[in-house]
């Protein structure tokens, strides 16, 4: 399997959990929470390979997705 390819199947997995986390915390359907997720800067900035986020465990992807819709911005943890 490729770099890119594996890349995607993780992608996916952490994808499915970020939206089943959203949908739980904030009790809005999977649609809802997906389309919300994809139009994120978050998301934008997950899908490049380059920026580790895919690193960072999903509890605190979520944290920073919430940020995000809060105000509008993402900041990043040291780590990323």
């Amino acid at each position: 399997m490729s770099e890119s390819k594996e890349f995607q199947v993780i992608l996916q997995v952490i994808v499915s959990r970020l939206v089943q986390m959203i949908t739980k915390e904030m009790n809005i359907s999977d649609k809802d929470a997906l389309n919300s997720l994809y139009s994120s800067k978050l998301y934008e900035k997950l899908e490049q390979e380059e920026t580790k986020l895919w690193h960072l465990s999903v509890p605190t992807l979520y944290s920073i997705y919430v940020e995000e819709i809060k105000t509008g911005k993402i900041s990043f943890p040291e780590e990323a």
